[in-house]
């Protein structure tokens, strides 16, 4: 049997020289000295050293010393050390310490009675223990409750010795039920019901039967063994159940928080009848508002989670007491609470809810609040998946939340954005409304991503007339004077030329003038929406700061010229596009030509003026090709009288946004669909009506609780893991078949552990002495404890359990071998076991983000990993989907973007480990014209371990097949 470790403690192991140190110190008179080498003596002791010498030394000098803290310290040491022989019979000097031990229990001193009885608590040795009975006896009727205590839990521990402590404590449990009933100190009483529950569980269920009516006036401690109690009879013997429900239900109200919640989760796990469901919820409700540690909250908001998920219906009848954790100023509290809150959310509920995310996004425009952007963006999400829900309550909300759309936190005024675009198509009657809230608002927008969204919206639903002309107004208003810079010198206008040579009456104006050659420039790498690599160009010091000025300065100027004249000419183009489709729209809806020209006339003035500055050496950098070339193409549109290019600017660019709209949509609907498909019954399971059913004097619980019963058995719930048989795919052959010693190993992994079940076999025909399994690991992996020696007859096994701790996700490695020693070879033998590598993928699991989100951490984290593609796939769309089952990863790109075959594919993955760490990776994949793929596959993650180990991983599973 495998030696049971009750004291744990690191330390540096120690060397031989410091043996005779500790002996030295220990024979002098200096107490201080005697302390702390015991406290080395025990460290050493539990980092594998003997020290075979020390032990007579200790019971001369050590043994007599009347000092509290030199005693406390001897029985520690005499509680590791080993006191039985390799045959199992107790050691002879063990004799020596057995009367210390019963002077020690006949101590004056309480404190020195109670720590040789808690001593006595964890020794296995009955023949230490069986001389010691009488002395533990009379500590029961100890006037200090310390001794009495702690004497009860060393009757309970002996009583339960394997080696015949029932016969050495015959009367115990009449002893401990007198204690019981006597007894006034709660500890004691704890201690006394603890071992009955143990020892004689009749006598604890009569005993507790007896005091019904008194269970709840009896202490915390008490209670909760008395709770255990109750969960472990309910759960052998199913149909007494009733009798202790209504002691569960009457702990509900103990004025302990770890009583409630032990409660709850008592009769969640006894019963799933509604009435207990619900009586369970509002006890976490209760101590989520209660309770000030965080941690403890979001235990609390762990536990509504998991009954959410088996009882939604009875949970969204809580969902505004769940709410009111909101009010803590933590903001993962807030998430978690968000999240629940959000798959709660019903007809009958949505308007409260609602009401409650209106008031908590008010109070986060108070400055002095603490991440209160962070706060907002949260909410702003939960808003906009209730509004798409329940389109009803659009209305009452997408107005608040445009107010925001000035935010200095940028990634919340994106969402807001974002929130109002998907509103204004799904919910058309609101419209007109958000478009003159968007135009009386506009000026506030301080971010250019948030701008080009807004000004995309701008051009695709300014359907009237007035709204065309507000919009083109806006957009004029905010850009500024034209032209956007006059010359150093003569500050004379440089688009009048430009100006005149476009004009809508000129022949050649379809042909906008090329653009200079670009000054001399340096180039970065830039980040693109699909997470793949541009060029971006930066221009050098002496080229921005040219003898020219500004007409007008960026801080005084509106925000879309201040941000032109940072050489945001994306947004330039994003401009000219929505001045191109206000054009169009005004030419359906407008009748009189003066009006129409004159709008042209000033919006070509926009778009050449926009060219000249980007031309000019007045901002950053010049304009980049594309947004040049998108610029020239809209002067082209608005010149040309193609009644075909209407249609592409109006229509065929709106169908594509309600296209993508309704594949996010289908994609939530389906994610939705997966999950509650586990959590309905089949069709022919069985319907029990309780309302036919006779009570027979039973309460509403226990009449739910057995309709739930039925229902459960009906369903089959009770049926054995249907995937025991993939249990075997975690068996690893350690030795070969012709070693001396063979083993193998079962490993389980858990979130931060890692057990390991040895078994070993020997295959020899001599008895094998001192076996002990070596391990040592790689990576961020740590041995907890050195498994113990062990003697091995021949033909038989023996199984080793060893634990190993994990820190991060990193593909770690196990490797050892076995050593042991035989009568016939006088040398030990060693036989080395084949390397455990632990696989990244049991850490990592996929999971869902923003595109937002994805974008911000591809920016922030530092860690990445490039793996060049090399597959003998030649099909894209197979070879992502290979990627992505042997990663374990989940597509964040839809599947309609990945439709068709153009030869070239761009998505991003993402994942999420066990330790909360974020896996993203892009997969960039080309067609060659020999059929071969090329690219490459970018890893990123926060710490260096995910990165290399994913990549590893994706290195050896590329090729098709591996």
């Amino acid at each position: 049997m495998e030696k049971t470790c009750t004291l744990l403690v690191y330390f540096d192991k120690g060397t031989p020289a410091l043996a005779n140190e500790i002996k030295e110190q220990l024979e002098g008179h200096d107490t201080e000295r005697k302390i702390d080498a015991m406290k080395k003596a025990v460290m050493l002791l539990l980092n594998g050293e003997t020290l075979p010498t020390l032990f007579i030394t200790i019971v001369r000098y050590v043994l007599p010393s009347e000092d509290h803290t030199v005693q406390k310290l001897l029985l520690l040491y005499l509680e590791i050390i080993d006191k039985t022989d390799s045959r199992g019979k107790i050691l002879p000097e063990m004799i020596l310490i057995c009367q210390n031990l019963r002077n020690n229990l006949q101590h004056p001193n309480e404190y020195i009675r109670g720590v040789t009885l808690r001593f006595l608590a964890r020794l296995n040795e009955a023949e230490l223990i069986e001389p010691l009975i009488p002395s533990i006896l009379s500590n029961l009727e100890h006037r200090h409750a310390f001794v009495r205590r702690n004497a009860v839990l060393a009757m309970m521990s002996i009583y339960k010795l394997p080696q015949g402590g029932e016969h050495m404590l015959s009367d115990a449990p009449d002893l401990i039920e007198k204690t019981l009933i006597k007894d006034q100190d709660l500890s004691s009483r704890r201690n006394a019901f603890l071992m009955l529950f143990t020892c004689a569980q009749d006598r604890a269920v009569n005993y507790l039967l007896n005091n019904f009516e008194s269970v709840s006036g009896w202490g915390d401690l008490l209670q909760m063994v008395v709770l255990e109690l109750v969960r472990k009879v309910c759960r052998s013997n199913l149909g007494e159940k009733g009798k202790y429900i209504k002691i569960i239900v009457s702990l509900l109200s103990s004025p302990s928080a770890a009583v409630m919640y032990e409660c709850a989760a008592t009769l969640v796990s006894l019963s799933s009848a509604p009435t207990a469901i619900r009586a369970a919820a509002n006890c976490y409700c209760q101590l989520l508002l209660s309770q000030s540690d965080n941690n403890v909250k979001l235990i609390i908001l762990d536990r509504l989670q998991e009954l959410k998920t088996s009882h939604r219906e009875i949970m969204g009848e809580m969902i505004m007491d769940v709410l009111r954790a909101l009010a803590s100023p933590n903001l993962d509290i807030r998430r978690k609470t968000l999240d629940i809150a959000l798959d709660l959310i019903t007809p009958r509920n949505i308007d409260e809810v609602v009401g409650v995310l209106k008031k908590e996004v008010i109070k986060t425009q108070n400055k002095e609040l603490e991440k209160g952007g962070e706060y907002r963006q949260m909410l702003v999400q939960v808003i906009h998946s209730c509004a798409l829900k329940f389109p009803e309550v659009a209305g009452t909300v997408v107005h608040l939340l445009m107010d925001f759309l000035g935010d200095s936190n940028a990634a919340s005024a994106i969402d807001v954005i974002f929130f109002v675009r998907e509103i204004i198509e799904t919910n058309g009657h609101l419209r007109e409304s958000i478009m003159a809230r968007l135009l009386d608002t506009f000026y506030q927008i301080q971010s250019s991503r948030v701008c080009t969204c807004a000004l995309w919206i701008i051009g695709e639903y300014s359907l009237s007339s007035q709204e065309v002309e507000g919009g083109i107004s806006i957009i004029k208003q905010l850009l500024g004077d034209l032209p956007f810079y006059r010359t150093a010198e003569e500050g004379e206008i440089v688009d009048s030329a430009a100006t005149k040579a476009f004009s809508p009456g000129n022949n050649n104006a379809s042909a906008p003038p090329p653009p200079p050659p670009p000054p001399t420039a340096s180039k970065r790498p830039a980040i693109l929406a699909d997470g793949t690599y541009a060029t971006q160009v930066a221009v050098p010091e002496s080229v921005s700061t040219a003898p020219s000025l500004m007409a007008t300065a960026a801080s005084a100027a509106g925000n879309l010229r201040a941000m032109l004249l940072t050489g945001d000419f994306f947004l330039g183009a994003v401009v000219a596009t929505t001045l191109t489709k206000l054009i169009f729209h005004l030419k359906e809806g407008q009748s009189s030509n003066v009006a129409i020209n004159k709008a042209m006339a000033d919006v070509l003035l926009i778009l050449v003026s926009m060219l000249r500055l980007g031309q000019s050496t007045t901002v950053p950098h010049v304009i980049d090709n594309d947004s040049y070339d998108r610029i020239s193409l809209c002067i082209r549109v608005i010149s040309s009288v193609d009644v075909g290019m209407r249609t592409v600017w109006l229509k065929l660019c709106r169908e594509s946004f309600v296209k993508m709209i309704a594949d996010k949509h289908h994609r939530e609907m389906e994610e939705t669909k997966a999950i509650a498909q586990e959590l309905y019954a089949q069709p022919d399971d069985l319907i029990d009506f309780y309302h036919l059913k006779s009570r027979k004097g039973m309460s509403q619980l226990e009449l739910e609780d057995e309709v739930q019963s039925d229902l459960k058995r009906a369903m089959g719930e009770s049926a054995k893991d249907r995937d025991s048989g993939k249990k075997l795919d975690r068996v690893l052959q350690l030795t070969g078949f012709s070693d001396p010693v063979y083993a193998e190993a079962y490993v389980t992994v858990h979130q931060y552990d890692i057990v390991l079940d040895v078994t070993i076999v020997n295959r020899t025909k001599e008895t094998l002495q001192n076996l002990c399994l070596e391990l040592a690991t790689m990576g961020d992996l740590k041995l907890v404890e050195r498994p113990q020696n062990y003697a091995l007859a021949p033909d038989t096994s023996k199984h080793i359990r060893a634990n190993i701790k994990v820190s991060s996700t990193e593909t770690g490695v196990i490797f050892g071998n076995i050593v042991y020693e035989t009568s016939s070879v006088l040398d030990r033998n060693v036989v080395v076991l084949n390397d455990i590598h632990i696989d990244i993928m049991d850490y990592i699991s996929p999971a869902s983000c923003g595109d937002v989100a994805f974008r911000n951490m591809w920016a922030e984290f530092e860690w990445e990993n490039k793996v060049a593609i090399n597959t003998s796939i030649q099909d894209i769309s197979e070879f992502l989907n290979h990627v992505v089952a042997s990663t374990n990863m989940k597509c964040l790109t839809p599947l309609s973007a990945l439709e068709g075959d153009c030869g070239f594919l761009a998505a991003n993955l993402y994942a999420k480990s066990v330790f909360g760490e974020d896996a993203l990776v892009n997969v960039s994949v080309e067609k060659q014209s020999d059929g071969k793929l090329s690219g490459f596959i970018r890893i990123r993650s926060k710490t260096q371990g995910i990165a290399l180990s994913l990549g590893d991983k994706i290195t050896l599973k590329q090729k098709g097949g591996v």
